[in-house]
């Protein structure tokens, strides 16, 4: 039950980030910037929580609290999904291709950098 707990609490936060990043940042030209800096940013965080917090442990609690919860609702896929597919339902093909290319693959070289900047340190 408390890592239920850790992760709806974690949850509220990370989503009202989200919320607020999409506020603060409104949409500007073809592609939903706020989203991909969000998505980079929640990966490499992520990545570096996983290598400073790994599985068990004392610290599990934050783990769950922080990358399940804050990170879980502050990172946004199913935004990313649906963004993407509004750029080819609108014709903007090349735009949504670029769009979920380039947001995998920068995702997934943030949340390596995380983990090894958190190795490191």
């Amino acid at each position: 039950m408390n890592g239920l707990l850790a992760v709806a609490a974690g949850g509220a936060i990370g989503a009202s980030l989200r919320y607020g990043a999409g506020l603060a940042f409104a949409v500007s030209g073809a592609v939903p910037w706020h989203t991909l800096a969000v998505n980079i940013s929640g990966s490499f965080a992520l990545g570096l929580l996983m290598a400073k917090m790994p599985p068990g442990g004392s610290a599990e609690q934050w783990r769950t609290f922080l990358g399940v919860g804050v990170l879980g609702g502050f990172t946004t896929f199913s935004t990313f999904s649906y963004e993407a597919a509004g750029l080819i339902e609108r014709g903007m093909i090349g735009h949504g291709v670029a769009y979920a290319v380039g947001t995998t693959v920068a995702c997934v070289i943030a949340a390596g950098a995380g983990y090894a900047l958190g190795r490191a340190l």
